[in-house]
């Protein structure tokens, strides 16, 4: 094949990749430097040295960039918690559940900025989509299943709806939350997360 028979999809995904590089590169500085919430994308576009344009193309918003930005950590994060509760299946799931917060809450603290990000552009456009981002759904799946297996072993009288009670722990998770409890009201991650179990896992009738 001569050279002008070559397809110019190699160099164009050579290209993307270059761009995805120096977009990421800019976010983390500006990031760093700014903090998430006040560094727009046109920002970004600007540090990279790319068009708005092309920056959209790969990223529709803050969320997804900074999703990308973290999904290698939030992938060890999940096979982090898969590790755990397959090690501790003879555990009650009261306890695995409580296992599976204290994982959370130390990443959440470690990759407060990124989370910060993605929930706050995903909940901006969240009146067109009314959809939670992935992190979201895929913790919401592992509570549920959870809180079901809490509701069969019988450990409460009346158990709450599974999907419910994970939905509110986690909006008490979230990073307004978080923040809020860890900086205004004085909090310590240990502390949120004992009272976490004291209200979403040992809640039982009068």
């Amino acid at each position: 094949m001569s050279e002008a028979e070559i397809p110019p999809f190699r160099a164009e995904r050579r290209d993307a990749a270059e761009n995805r590089q120096r977009i990421l590169n800019a976010a983390v500085q500006l990031f760093e430097q700014y903090g998430v919430e006040q560094v727009s994308m046109n920002q970004i576009a600007v540090e990279a040295q790319l068009s708005p344009g092309t920056l959209y193309r790969r990223y529709r918003n803050k969320s997804e960039l900074c999703l990308d930005l973290i999904k290698d950590h939030v992938d060890l994060l999940f096979e982090d918690i898969n590790a755990y509760l397959n090690q501790n299946q003879a555990n009650s799931p009261v306890l695995r559940l409580k296992g599976v917060l204290r994982l959370f809450l130390a990443f959440r603290e470690k990759k407060l900025q990124l989370l910060t990000g993605v929930e706050e552009s995903v909940s901006a456009n969240r009146s067109k989509s009314r959809t939670r981002g992935p992190i979201y759904h895929e913790l919401h799946k592992l509570l549920v299943e959870l809180y079901d297996e809490m509701a069969a072993s019988g450990v409460e009288r009346t158990p709450p709806d599974s999907i419910f009670r994970a939905d509110m722990l986690l909006t008490a998770l979230s990073s307004d939350s978080y923040i809020f409890q860890r900086d205004i009201r004085g909090y310590l991650p240990e502390t949120m997360l004992e009272q976490l179990y004291r209200t979403f896992l040992m809640v039982k009738d009068e």
